[in-house]
């Protein structure tokens, strides 16, 4: 199975970076080619909802790093998502590339599971990033194979003495128990014309985030 890790920390080797390792070392040993993107460092701009991707076979106007991610993307059978949470949310780096995957709404995805990894200094933080993901997985048929959230990360190397770290590794470990299914093309990729497209971009433009002028 092919696995793609994005790392949304902005530190290289911080907590976030020890816990990916943990993760990549189970899943290589269990037989997996892992693939790990520190989109932390990377630059991805924000959606503009302007659904070019629409018209283009999900090729995003943009022309950033998000190019090269998705190259690796569309060769993925398992996607996860590790980030530390920052004012209850996942980085904003990981929003951003997390919004850029809308371009591929029409068009579908190679993959259909998914795996969170979470850390973060204080423990009650998680609730609305993994709402998120769940309503993510909810409209697009993914399944979350799995979510590890590890608080009380209050240093830059809290993560090599934290007793979890252990849970990473055999979760990685596991993933071999994981079924695939055939790639999931959402329902509306095939493209409608008319007055299907019309209610169709309506549609849509509901899941994209408003822009700040426009509320």
């Amino acid at each position: 199975m092919k696995i793609t890790v994005l790392n949304g920390s902005p530190r290289a080797n911080g907590n976030t970076a020890t816990m990916v390792q943990a993760f990549e070392k189970g899943a290589t040993e269990a037989g997996h080619e892992v693939s790990v993107i520190h989109v932390g460092a990377k630059k991805v701009a924000g959606c503009l909802g302007c659904q070019y991707c629409f018209t283009h076979e999900g090729t995003c106007v943009r022309k950033d790093d998000m190019t090269e991610i998705w190259k690796v993307l569309n060769q993925t059978d398992l996607l996860v998502f590790a980030s530390p949470i920052y004012w209850w949310e996942v980085t904003a780096q990981t929003k951003a590339v997390i919004d850029r995957l809308y371009a591929h709404a029409l068009v579908g995805f190679n993959f259909n599971k998914i795996a969170l990894l979470f850390d973060s200094g204080a423990k009650d933080v998680y609730d609305a990033p993994i709402s998120m993901f769940q309503s993510i997985c909810d409209y697009l048929k993914w399944e979350n194979v799995g979510t590890i959230c590890i608080p009380n990360m209050e240093d830059k190397d809290s993560m090599k003495s934290s007793p979890m770290l252990e849970d990473v590794y055999k979760f990685g470990g596991s993933l071999s128990n994981v079924i695939l299914l055939p790639s999931y093309f959402h329902p509306l990729s095939i493209l409608p014309t008319g007055e299907s497209w019309t209610k169709l971009a309506g549609e849509l433009n509901k899941l994209r985030r408003p822009a700040a002028d426009e509320s």
